[in-house]
């Protein structure tokens, strides 16, 4: 998109509750995308040591059916992080289960693999084209597309992991040449398959992964069979593990189910660190922690494949 028409985007009268500026990034057959900036607070400190702080590009969850880029229970987590100095990109993406039916049960689930195969690429084309709108205004937005770090929950989690794995094995869309995230965080994410068990090329940039060891919604370790699939955060880190990357934490959050999804606002300093150690100062920082917190919340111990999907 073209810069001399950004701001005829600029949709003022649109912006969410809490949201400073929103804006539409593409226009798709059956919808068009929006994306919602939240700056960063005025006396906040937006370096450490020397060195800019990254923005939050946060890519919703809703198991391809439904959420927003903005809802309720994200808002004190952007103003967190707005109130450390962090900017926060929000966007929208299409829903590609949305009407899909899926039959019943796990067998249900893996017959409908190629279609959840297909609503997570639909999601990370959407992905890339959020990015490229970001690079091509990056002046006019204030932007650097060359630090941002990806944050997902639940399916945004999914995209995310998809998309940096499409990114290491080449598949980059219009994203602009040789662009990297500078990190990313996964919220009881995976990398769904449809054409056997993910095989990483090389490391991924500094990532995060947080998944409860009984989510029954996304698989904590690995769903499927005959290279047909989810696989969890468990599973990514044993693989990465073998191949010897040196840059990724894992948090086991124990007999916890998918409500870590949403444990943005829950676990700040945990966030705050791998920000700070991994991702700003680039230091090869690996992390493998068993969580057990009976004080975290616990919203969602009925949520699975067969009630998300019925």
């Amino acid at each position: 998109m073209k810069k001399f028409v950004l701001f005829f985007y600029i949709l003022l009268l649109a912006v969410p509750a809490g949201a400073q500026e929103t804006y539409l990034y593409a226009r798709r057959d059956t919808c068009d995308l929006y994306l919602d900036i939240f700056r960063p607070s005025m006396d906040a400190e937006l370096s450490f040591e020397g060195k800019d702080k990254p923005t939050i590009l946060y890519v919703f969850g809703g198991g391809f059916i439904m959420g927003q880029r903005v809802d309720d229970f994200v808002l004190n987590w952007f103003h967190r992080l707005n109130e450390n100095g962090y900017q926060v990109v929000t966007i929208d993406y299409r829903l590609g289960m949305k009407g899909v039916k899926v039959g019943k049960g796990l067998i249900g689930a893996y017959k409908s693999v190629g279609q959840f195969y297909q609503a997570q690429q639909i999601g990370v084309e959407d992905l890339f084209s959020a990015v490229r709108f970001l690079s091509d205004n990056r002046e006019e937005l204030g932007v650097d597309p060359e630090n941002l770090v990806l944050v997902g929950s639940s399916a945004g989690a999914i995209i995310s992991q998809a998309a940096e794995y499409d990114i290491l094995c080449g598949r980059t869309g219009e994203l602009p040449k040789g662009f990297r995230f500078k990190g990313m965080m996964a919220f009881a994410g995976a990398v769904i398959s449809a054409d056997g068990a993910p095989s990483y090329p090389s490391a991924p940039c500094p990532t995060l992964m947080l998944h409860g060891t009984a989510d029954k919604a996304v698989a904590y370790n690995k769903l499927g069979a005959f290279g047909r699939g989810l696989w969890g955060s468990s599973w990514l880190a044993s693989h990465w593990k073998k191949k010897g990357f040196t840059s990724y934490c894992i948090y086991r959050f124990k007999d916890r189910t998918h409500s870590v999804a949403a444990y943005m606002d829950y676990i700040w300093e945990i966030e705050r660190e791998f920000l700070e150690q991994n991702v700003i100062l680039g230091r090869s920082r690996n992390v493998d922690a068993v969580i057990d917190d009976p004080t975290l919340p616990e919203w969602y111990q009925n949520v699975t494949l067969k009630s998300i999907y019925k």
